[in-house]
């Protein structure tokens, strides 16, 4: 029977915005949703950290300002809620650089070795160091977990697909506030650029390698 499996020597486990900004918005507590996401993104880092791999962290570095936040004239803001076609809108970012809520959560706390990549777009890839750390450690393929999964985890998805990486999706170690949208990002997006497989999958598929 045939077994899939990961390279742990050129895989990299890369989580996106798992933030305190984002999750602990209830009295530094996780919000309902996060709760599994984050039990499976534990399940995928002892994996990571068992194998050796190369673990790496997207991280919000908005300036408190605004001055390096993005300032696109579109329709909606990001809830669907419509925007004036006459201004531009006025983007408060979630988190700011050097602040609590930019700090990657407890229950994935980073280590000494593993990468912390600060950026300022959705991609993890626009104008970081992100493609640089991965190919001077020979990796081509990202296992990909965090949130937003319809902002965030799409773009980066696209941005690695367009560099040639190859994807794993972990579903259950991704969010969205729109679970429609991350349905069918899972379903129908994302198998065209990728492996969609839940967090246990991951692991056996990394165990299958040894």
């Amino acid at each position: 029977m045939f077994k899939e499996t990961l390279n742990p020597e050129k895989t990299a486990l890369l989580f996106f915005d798992m933030l305190n900004g984002h999750i602990k918005k209830n009295e530094g507590k996780p919000l309902d949703r996060y709760v599994p996401v984050i039990k499976a993104g534990q399940t995928l880092l002892q994996a990571a950290r068992q194998q050796n791999m190369m673990v790496a962290y997207a991280a919000a570095n908005h300036r408190p300002d605004n001055a390096t936040s993005a300032h696109t004239i579109r329709d909606t803001d990001n809830r669907l809620n419509p925007l004036p076609i006459d201004q531009k809108p006025e983007f408060k970012p979630v988190v700011a650089g050097g602040t609590w809520e930019a700090a990657v959560i407890d229950e994935l706390a980073p280590q000494e070795s593993d990468y912390m990549i600060p950026k300022y777009r959705w991609s993890a890839f626009f104008q970081t160091y992100l493609d640089l750390a991965l190919r001077s450690r020979g990796i081509d393929t990202i296992i990909l977990a965090g949130g937003s999964t319809d902002v965030g985890v799409t773009s980066t998805a696209f941005s690695a697909r367009d560099l040639d990486y190859n994807l794993v999706i972990v579903p259950d170690a991704c969010s969205s506030l729109e679970i429609d949208n991350h349905d069918q990002l899972m379903k129908r997006i994302f198998p065209r650029m990728s492996r969609v497989r839940n967090s246990d999958d991951v692991v056996a598929m990394l165990k299958n390698h040894s």
